[in-house]
C-alpha cells in the first residue's frame, strides 16, 4: 500500500511569507499596529478620575460604546438616572493605563464602576455592563422567562456576530494595511448572512424582541450603524454590502435613530462637531448642539 501523498503547499501573502514552526511578534502597521500586542496588562501608571455619579462609565464613542451610552440616556429619560462618561482615547492606548486595565484586564473599551456598591463593582464587556444596569434599574429587558430568553439569544448573538462585522469585514475592508480579496470576500458574504437573518427576524416586529425597545436593541443597533458610518472608503462599507436593500433593517433602524435618547448616547464620546466628549449631567448636551 502507497504511502499518501503529502498535501499540496498553500499559496502565501505576500508570495515570500512560510508559515513559521513558532509564531513571533512583528509590528503589523496599519491603524492600530500599535495597539496590537499578544501580551495583557497595565502598560503605564495612570488613575482612573471619578465623577459624581454611582455609574463612572470609561469608554469612546465606538458601537460597543454606544451600547452602553444609549442604555443610560433612556433610563435618563425614564427616571433621570445620571452618570459620568470619560473619554478614553484608544489611539493613544489609554486603555492600557493601570487604572483601566485593574477595572478591565482585557484593556477594551467599555468598562464601568458602580460605585452604589461597597466596593465599588467593576464591569466590563459591552454585553456584560448592558444586562446589569438593565437588571438592576429593571427597564429595557423583559422580565417573563420567555421574553427574557429571547432578548439574552439576540443579545448573545450581537456578541458572538460582532468579531466577524468589525474585527473581521471592517478591518480588512477599511483599517488593514493591505488589501486582501480571500478575506475582504469571506468576511463580506459573513456579514451579509447576519444582515439576512437580522432582516428576516425584523419582518413582522418593530423590535428585535417585538414590541418593546430593549437591549438586545441597543446592542444590535450600533454595530448596523457603523457600516455606513465607520467603513467609509472608497468604496463605502454600505454600498459594497447594499446594506440599503435590506428594507426590514433599514427600517428598524430609522425606528430607533427616532428616539431622543439614542440620538444623545450616539453622541457621548464621540468624534465630531456634534460630539459630548465627556458627559457628567444632561445639561453638557446643551453646550454642544447637534
Amino acid at each position: 500500500m502507497s504511502a499518501p501523498e503529502a498535501p499540496k503547499e498553500k499559496p502565501c501573502l505576500p508570495e515570500t511569507y512560510k508559515v513559521p514552526a513558532v509564531w513571533t511578534f512583528n509590528e503589523q502597521g496599519g491603524n492600530f499596529g500599535a495597539m496590537n500586542r499578544p501580551t495583557a496588562g497595565a502598560r503605564f501608571e495612570e488613575e482612573l478620575r471619578k465623577g459624581d455619579h454611582p455609574y463612572q462609565l470609561y469608554s469612546l464613542g465606538t458601537p460597543n460604546g454606544q451600547k452602553v451610552t444609549i442604555l443610560l440616556e433612556e433610563l435618563y429619560d425614564l427616571k433621570k438616572t445620571e452618570y459620568d462618561a470619560w473619554f478614553v482615547n484608544i489611539m493613544e492606548l489609554k486603555q492600557f493605563g493601570s487604572g483601566f486595565t485593574e477595572v478591565n484586564p482585557n484593556g477594551k473599551i467599555p468598562c464601568m464602576l458602580d460605585h452604589s456598591e461597597s466596593p465599588p463593582l467593576r464591569l466590563f464587556e459591552s454585553g456584560s455592563i448592558l444586562l446589569y444596569i438593565a437588571e438592576k434599574e429593571g427597564h429595557f429587558i423583559p422580565k417573563d422567562a420567555r421574553g427574557r430568553a429571547e432578548c439574552m439569544n439576540w443579545l448573545m448573538w450581537q456578541m458572538g456576530a460582532a468579531p466577524f462585522l468589525g474585527g473581521g469585514f471592517g478591518h480588512f475592508f477599511h483599517y488593514a494595511p493591505v488589501k486582501i480579496e480571500y478575506a475582504i470576500d469571506r468576511y463580506s458574504m459573513e456579514v451579509k448572512r447576519q444582515l439576512d437573518v437580522l432582516d428576516k427576524h425584523l419582518s413582522d416586529k418593530d423590535f428585535v424582541c417585538g414590541a418593546d425597545f430593549t437591549i438586545a436593541d441597543m446592542a444590535i443597533f450600533p454595530w448596523m450603524k457603523a457600516i455606513p458610518n465607520f467603513y467609509t472608503g472608497p468604496p463605502r462599507g454600505d454600498d459594497f454590502l447594499q446594506f440599503h436593500s435590506y428594507l426590514n433593517v433599514k427600517k428598524w433602524i430609522e425606528r430607533i435613530e427616532a428616539r431622543p435618547a439614542v440620538q444623545r448616547g450616539m453622541r457621548v464620546n464621540a468624534f465630531g462637531p456634534t460630539a459630548v466628549k465627556e458627559r457628567h449631567s444632561a445639561a453638557d448636551f446643551d453646550a454642544t448642539p447637534p
